[in-house]
């Protein structure tokens, strides 16, 4: 039976089946092998399931909760940017276009507090909104039918047991979007987030798929 350790991306930790390609942290959240906070600190991070060898045992006593996401895309709409060890090309990716976007090469810490503020309301997720048509690849939407990921002309439906028959993307008005604000702007300054969609790019190989007994660093 699945744990409880995979991350929706509307931050929720749940118990599904769908294995994932990163795996992450927001501090120590169990006790015993029962989540009983949403998050510990403000530095979530998305990682590598393995890095170096190391390899950590789920539910430790006393250390960080190891969380698995489908792909970054998800992580991203979660709250989480990538590790700046087992992660380090692509955190300095994100860093260089969090300084095209905002103009300061910023420390984790910094990005952390402001992404910390921009993805929680209380204990629960804090959205916005935006027009559909400034919306880059790669940004996930609240829409009737739950989470959606948008990338390109089209909108994909998200659910526990993976993405879904993609729709026409809209054109006009404004979407519900679960992505963090600066996050978007990551994105739209050059990060490519790294998504599970056969249809429109390449997949990291079947063998990196996180297991989710497991962790990385």
């Amino acid at each position: 039976m699945p744990e409880r350790n995979r991350v929706t991306p509307e931050g929720e930790i749940v118990a599904i089946p769908l294995r994932g390609l990163f795996m992450g942290n927001r501090g120590c959240l169990h006790e015993g092998r029962s989540i009983v906070r949403p998050w510990k600190t403000r530095n979530w991070i998305v990682c590598e399931p393995e890095f170096r060898g190391r390899r950590v045992v789920q539910w430790n006593p006393g250390r960080y909760t190891p969380l698995f996401f489908h792909d970054e895309a998800v992580a991203f709409a979660a709250g989480h940017r990538p590790c700046a060890e087992c992660r380090n090309r692509r955190y300095r990716a994100w860093c260089d276009a969090w300084e095209a976007a905002f103009g300061e090469r910023a420390t984790a810490a910094t990005m952390d507090l402001r992404l910390h503020a921009e993805r929680v309301e209380g204990r629960a997720q804090r959205r916005h909104r935006a027009p559909w048509a400034d919306l880059p690849d790669g940004t996930f939407v609240h829409t009737a039918g739950g989470p959606a990921l948008v990338w390109a002309d089209q909108v994909v439906g998200w659910t526990a047991s993976g993405y879904q028959t993609p729709e026409p993307r809209p054109v006009a008005r404004s979407a519900v979007v679960l992505t963090p604000a600066a996050t978007l702007a990551v994105i739209r300054h050059g990060y490519r987030p790294e998504v599970a969609l056969t249809t429109f790019t390449e997949p990291k190989i079947a063998e990196n798929a996180v297991d989710p007994d497991f962790g990385g660093c």
